[in-house]
């Protein structure tokens, strides 16, 4: 839904004090944090006509999240009145426009304005941001575009001669009726188990090609009630009550994630029964187990999955899509399947995110570049050596692997606020520049943890990991912990740099 300030044109070389890129929860949240300090002299750069992010381009069919609703939210906007356990897309991206409208949000936002370059000016000490929409300067530029924005299909020989429809799961094509066609789902990601057990009903005959199998979790979900939702409204405590029940709970699992993988076998022998208990065909069951430990990749909750696979007109490939031959699709190990319609669950650019490529520093070089010898780095999740005044809101190793994004960003809006605290002070004409020897301790610190994590122990390969087997994702602690270490900026680890300097430093 887009209403409010259109997208319009910027004067060139519109100046603000914030630039921040995305509308998401990030961009929102950080959009929320700035008016609550009274900063009011900012943008939100959209690429699209409407706010959500993810959760305005995912509308597959099935699209929910993971996550409890009372804990995917923000702390400062909570929701009494969510639906279900587990929100469904429409009911949070309603929610992301009710914060958008509740915290006055719309006249600062720029739709239709994609960011196609950015640039550090070293004289000025400031950003310049190109965009569809026009150019604007600023003293500090927020990049909120989150892991999970831009689509990854791969490249798979003869993909162009099929003759009927391909569409990535995030972008849905609405317009194309599944009904009484032969369609393709590749991958058995997040997206996957929600959009087999919801179209399996429409479709003559549905493919699935499974590279890897997932280890899948029953989903406790149910109605939330009229008298909870009222008591959440009437009675703030019980709602804060329930959310810290639920973050307590997923901050107790961290130390085996982390530190004890061999803890995670209890729940790996709940998902082995899960499996057992739905899925009766002996040969079926066994190309469905995982040969990983479980949690190395995304675990997965679903009550309807391993059903809906077990329907006759349903097609487990246990191998990869290798090549298409116009409307036969052929997999790694040979099996041909014949469709339609292709939907590609092949998740996104997470290790390698487009916006890196956009983005100059203070020598010219772009982020990714910069990134490209030993992946992706920032300063507590937050800055990246040799780009002054550039934060990031989901940034490098602040993925979770158990609990809520929600809390990690509110965490990194912490970070950014004393940032923008500590510029102030510093007066005009400053900027704080990440020293390179500051990133490279806390990155050589965070991959230490990880080393023993079941996240790169666990014997897959999952988008945690970069093309060089680093993982640059997930954060290896609890919440809690990165909530404490983002607490403030330590002007120890910048270098502060004024307008007389003429070079950006980056030691």
């Amino acid at each position: 839904m887009r209403r409010g300030t259109p997208g319009g044109g910027m004067d060139e070389r519109h100046h603000v004090r914030v630039a921040v890129i995305g509308t998401g929860f990030g961009g929102l949240g950080a959009a929320v944090r700035l008016r609550r300090m009274g900063i009011t002299d900012f943008v939100l750069l959209e690429r699209a006509g409407a706010v959500g992010g993810t959760w305005r381009d995912n509308t597959y069919p099935g699209c929910a999240c993971d996550v409890p609703s009372h804990l995917y939210s923000f702390s400062f906007a909570p929701n009494p009145r969510w639906p279900r356990n587990f929100s469904g897309q429409e009911h949070i991206r309603a929610y992301l426009e009710w914060v958008t409208d509740t915290f006055g949000l719309r006249p600062h936002i720029r739709f239709d304005s994609e960011v196609t370059a950015a640039r550090w000016d070293h004289e000025e000490l400031r950003w310049v941001v190109d965009t569809a929409t026009g150019t604007l300067t600023a003293d500090v530029l927020v990049s909120a575009t989150g892991p999970l924005s831009d689509a990854r299909i791969p490249e798979v020989p003869g993909l162009d001669t099929f003759p009927g429809r391909v569409f990535h799961s995030a972008r849905w094509d609405h317009d194309y009726p599944l009904r009484g066609k032969r369609v393709a789902m590749i991958g058995t990601g997040a997206s996957a188990i929600q959009i087999v057990p919801a179209i399996e009903r429409e479709v003559t005959r549905l493919s699935v090609f499974q590279r890897t199998p997932p280890w899948v979790l029953p989903r406790a979900d149910r109605r939330i009630t009229p008298a909870e939702q009222w008591l959440h409204s009437k009675v703030p405590l019980t709602r804060a009550l329930r959310r810290q029940l639920l973050w307590g709970i997923r901050e107790l699992q961290v130390g085996a994630f982390a530190k004890h993988p061999g803890q995670l076998k209890v729940i790996e022998r709940m998902a082995a029964r899960h499996l057992r208990r739905t899925i009766k065909d002996p040969e079926l069951r066994r190309v469905l187990t995982p040969d990983y430990r479980i949690g190395c990749k995304r675990i997965l909750l679903s009550n309807d999955w391993y059903p809906a696979l077990a329907k006759p007109h349903v097609d487990l490939i246990p191998s990869g899509l290798r090549e298409v031959r116009g409307s036969t699709l052929v997999a790694a190990d040979g099996t041909e399947a014949e469709a339609d319609a292709i939907v590609f669950g092949t998740g996104f650019h997470v290790t390698d995110m487009p916006i890196a490529r956009r983005i100059k520093g203070a020598d010219g070089t772009t982020l990714a570049e910069s990134w490209q010898e030993h992946g992706m780095q920032a300063l507590r999740g937050s800055t990246a050596a040799g780009f002054p005044n550039l934060l990031f809101v989901i940034g490098p190793n602040t993925g979770l692997g158990n609990s809520s994004m929600i809390l990690m960003i509110e965490s990194q809006l912490n970070y950014l606020a004393d940032y923008l605290a500590k510029l102030a002070v510093l007066g005009q004409g400053t900027a704080l520049a990440a020293k390179r020897s500051a990133v490279e301790r806390y990155n050589a610190w965070v991959q230490r943890r990880m080393a023993r994590s079941v996240w790169n122990t666990g014997g897959c390969v999952s988008w945690y990991l970069d093309d060089q087997g680093r993982n640059t994702t997930v954060w290896p602690g609890t919440t809690g912990e990165f909530r404490r270490i983002t607490r403030g900026v330590d002007l120890a680890e910048y270098d502060v740099l004024h307008v007389r300097d003429r070079e950006g430093a980056a030691r």
